[in-house]
């Protein structure tokens, strides 16, 4: 079992671009999954994260608040503004360009940690990023979202931070408190949790693929372009700060990685619930999930080559 899940695990981002692929091909079958099922998914996936969380991991913010400050940072400022100008650049229809806003308003994904270690980063770094950032969403990732979106749409920003708190922070409380109290469950359950994850993320991506496949078919090309540039921009630019810095290169690929990867579920997540009446809004979050794993695969053996030179160096 736990080869299998290691082998889930290493191939995360050819698993969901299948699970795309097989979505937009099938759509007959995707399609009777109902959306409703995308905010309890995302949910078991940020209780995941919770089990995974320990005192030590949020110590980095005390002993590094520097780079803590400088993603986080960079995260809500960066992804934010890429997303506001690449909608304003290719002229988005609305329904499009609320999607693509709410993923760059979202916080660093769990999947960055991963890349990160993968890459030679400082995984202790990037978790507290993650876990900060996640931490901040509730109250700017609505303000940010009606910022920007605002002016097109109407966005509750309440309702949104309320669906963020149940969402992903009750369900992180809740695998922290588990973590806390039942440390055999956890020991067991950990090993087994990125692929889980994995397999969750997949079938999110699968259900909206799934619902939009016949739309998706005249604007998908184009929401990729921007899916692909909002990432590669993210991660140059999250990167770029860090040499300015004059960081170490661990320290900048912890930043680069945060930065530009996403929780692309969780915008998917808000864009199903608050913006149901333009249902391609759900869209660029899929396609981000199934594009940053593949680009994230391919960052990590670039990054973890350069470590290599370095310590040979």
């Amino acid at each position: 079992m736990e080869k299998i899940c290691g082998f889930i695990s290493r191939w995360m981002g050819l698993l969901v671009l299948a699970g795309a692929l097989a979505s937009y091909l099938f759509p007959e079958v995707t399609s009777t999954i109902s959306t409703m099922w995308i905010n309890p998914l995302l949910g078991v996936v940020m209780f995941g994260m919770g089990l995974t969380l320990s005192a030590d991991d949020f110590k980095v913010v005390f002993s590094h608040p520097k780079e803590i400050l400088l993603g986080c940072l960079a995260q809500y400022t960066l992804m934010p503004g890429i997303a506001w100008l690449l909608v304003q650049f290719f002229s988005l229809p609305v329904e499009l360009a609320v999607g693509v806003i709410l993923v760059g308003c979202c916080p660093g994904g769990t999947a960055s940690n991963v890349i990160t270690y993968l890459a030679k980063g400082d995984t202790a770094l990037s978790v507290g990023m993650t876990g900060c950032s996640t931490l901040l969403a509730p109250v700017l990732t609505p303000m940010i979202a009606s910022l920007l979106a605002g002016q097109s749409v109407e966005v509750d920003a309440i309702a949104m931070l309320l669906s963020i708190l149940q969402v992903v922070i009750v369900p992180i409380l809740a695998g922290l408190l588990v973590r806390r109290y039942f440390p055999v469950f956890t020991q067991h359950a950990t090993a087994y949790l990125p692929a889980f994850s994995s397999l969750v993320i997949t079938l999110i991506v699968v259900i909206v693929i799934g619902k939009n496949s016949e739309k998706l078919t005249h604007c998908g090309s184009l929401v990729i372009l921007i899916v692909v540039l909002h990432n590669l921009l993210g991660l140059l630019l999250g990167y770029t700060i860090g040499k300015i810095l004059r960081l170490p290169h661990p320290k900048c690929t912890a930043i680069a990685v945060e930065v530009g990867m996403q929780n692309s579920g969780l915008a998917s997540s808000l864009a199903s619930i608050h913006f149901a009446a333009y249902p391609l809004a759900t869209i660029p979050g899929a396609i981000f999930s199934v594009w940053h794993n593949l680009s994230g695969a391919v960052l990590a053996k670039v990054f973890a080559s350069v470590a290599d030179k370095e310590k040979r160096g």
